[in-house]
């Protein structure tokens, strides 16, 4: 843990930095700093505040508070001012903004295993008006640091193909294991992965329809499982989830000779498999996935691998639960991509907090911070 002295510190870099950052407006028409918007976002969302009118009446309840940290000369700025500004601020300064804060936080840390970098799309499903489409922002989230490392955002999901290339370009991967599902499962996109020196682990579906019936074949044999076991490429886990019995089994081998498209996957060196069971009162049921890799064998970084790209589907899950995302309905574009930032930041802070007591979840922290803010923001704060 960070001690209490260097959090502070963290705290008061970060607001310095902030400081720095371009406000595109007209300097003779502001009133509100932009980095007052900023604070007053961030403290409101962790407090609960979930929209721009209940944002402003943080604000307005705890601006004596708030002026601890910034100046709010001319007063508490309305909802709709917070939610112009918002949507003036570039959402890859608010993006840079966030990791300067992560990279503080780190900072001196030391060098740990190779990073697992998961990437997923989600849609803002009420970010829409009559007949246009909400935004779908696809993300790069870091499943050790729980940290969002970038986005991009794109009218819909069937353009997560053109945005995985743009989103990879904009962030540090090399040495690090990315992890993305079927539909960013692209021979272009493995290229640029192995071209940036990281490595990846990318599943796959029937929309590679001949690679998948292939692999789903080799595994299918029980003679190829057996020598897998064998040679040491083989790890099962069981543990009780959701009232039923869970048992995972890896699979990985670097015996791909066979496979008529190994020249067209870029460093691929190695197929995977996860073998899993539920048991349950109604009976057993078996799931199979498949993944293509540019790992050599070594089943515990596979398992890793393939485990880890849960968090980013958990992060989606905290959006919509915790802090109620798809019922949000700001129509300006580039606002709720900045709100959406600002959830990932508010969540990548509330997991590294205790408040009240153990085990609480990430919902009723909010709610806690929201009942006693000024207390609860100061243990944030120096968490």
């Amino acid at each position: 843990m960070i001690e209490r002295k260097r959090r502070l510190w963290v705290v008061e870099e970060l607001l310095e930095w902030m400081e720095y950052i371009e406000d595109v407006r007209q300097a003779k028409k502001v009133r509100h700093k932009l980095k007052d918007i900023l604070v007053i976002v961030l403290f409101a969302t962790l407090a609960d505040a979930d929209d721009w009118v209940e944002i402003a009446m943080f604000a307005e309840a705890y601006q004596d508070y708030l002026r601890k940290y910034i100046e709010i000369k001319n007063g508490i700025p309305s909802h709709d001012t917070i939610n112009r500004v918002m949507g003036l601020v570039s959402p890859d300064i608010l993006q840079q903004l966030y990791a300067k804060w992560q990279e503080l936080l780190n900072r001196d840390e030391g060098e740990a295993l190779k990073k697992i970098i998961c990437i997923d799309g989600k849609t803002m499903r009420s970010n829409k008006r009559k007949e246009g489409k909400p935004s779908h922002i696809v993300s790069a989230w870091s499943k050790e640091d729980g940290f969002c490392l970038g986005q991009k955002a794109v009218s819909e999901k069937s353009n997560e193909i053109r945005a995985i290339p743009e989103l990879l370009d904009k962030i540090q991967i090399k040495g690090q294991i990315i992890t993305i599902d079927a539909m960013g499962t692209q021979k272009s996109i493995a290229e640029k992965i192995r071209n940036k020196r990281a490595d990846y682990v990318l599943a796959l579906k029937r929309n590679h329809v001949g690679l998948y019936e292939e692999v789903e074949l080799y595994f299918s044999e029980r003679e190829t499982l057996e020598g897998i076991r064998k040679k040491g490429n083989y790890v099962s886990t069981t543990e009780k989830a959701h009232g039923q019995i869970e048992k995972r089994e890896y699979y990985q081998t670097d015996e791909i000779g066979w496979l008529a498209q190994k020249k067209e996957w870029k460093g691929i060196k190695s197929l995977g498999m996860e073998e899993k069971t539920l048991r349950d009162e109604k009976g057993e049921r078996k799931e199979y996935r498949y993944y293509i890799s540019s790992l050599a064998p070594d089943i515990e970084t596979f398992k890793r691998a393939v485990r880890g790209h849960w968090s980013v589907e958990s992060m989606h899950w905290h959006l919509d639960v915790t802090f109620r995302e798809d019922g949000n309905t700001t129509l300006d574009k580039q606002a709720a991509q900045n709100q959406n930032i600002i959830r990932k930041w508010s969540l990548s802070i509330l997991k590294m907090i205790e408040i009240m007591k153990p085990g609480l979840s990430l919902k009723k922290k909010r709610f806690a911070i929201s009942l006693r803010p000024i207390q609860y923001l100061e243990e944030v704060l120096s968490f």
